[in-house]
């Protein structure tokens, strides 16, 4: 059961999607909501169906006090690695709220400071607290959004099926087809894969 996370400050909540993806950005997003803010359908992104988590995406958009949302690409997650990226996405998130937060809840346990804002990591938040599963249905839906886009590009992966998440398919597609532009270079792309050559 999602609840509000009290503090007595005003609090800002930030997730991302696409961590284990193959291909396509990281996707991270900020929301700060108002105190008296409750949707019954709200949750964990990967616990709501598309339908709802479309629906939740209006209604955090057209409630929320502000929220910001930020992907990280390809070359950058390549360069400086997953973990830095995730973060990266998250303090760029941030950025874009139009009122800075006095505190900030952190879904997962890695998180850097953000412009000496006190914070704290909460192990599965999305499911715990509204402000972080907000974020969750932001990041999902904007990443979802950005895979279906390029997936025009480069159908033969079926990106706006699989996200760029490591189905059989998809890996299937890369033994087949080769990477793209979008695929994470520094991901082990297939199984049996020792070194990418490029």
């Amino acid at each position: 059961m999602l609840r509000r996370f009290s503090t007595g400050k005003v609090t800002a909540g930030t997730d991302e999607a696409g961590r284990g993806c193959l291909a396509g950005p990281v996707t991270a997003a900020a929301v700060l909501l108002p105190d008296n803010f409750r949707h019954r359908l709200l949750n964990d992104s990967k616990k709501t169906n598309l339908k709802n988590r479309n629906l939740l995406r209006f209604e955090i958009e057209k409630k929320a006090v502000c929220f910001g949302v930020s992907h990280i690409c390809m070359e950058e997650i390549d360069r400086i690695n997953i973990l830095n990226a995730s973060i990266l996405g998250m303090h760029r998130a941030l950025e874009k709220l139009t009122h800075c937060p006095e505190y900030i809840i952190v879904d997962g346990n890695k998180f850097n400071t953000y412009k000496d804002v006190p914070h704290e990591c909460i192990i599965k938040g999305d499911g715990k607290y509204f402000s972080i599963a907000a974020a969750s249905i932001l990041a999902k839906t904007y990443r979802d959004e950005y895979m279906e886009i390029i997936h025009e590009e480069f159908p033969m992966y079926n990106w706006k099926q699989n996200k760029g998440y490591p189905t059989r398919e998809h890996r299937e597609a890369i033994r087949k087809h080769g990477i793209t532009k979008y695929h994470r270079k520094s991901f082990r792309l297939l199984p049996e894969q020792l070194e990418l050559s490029l």
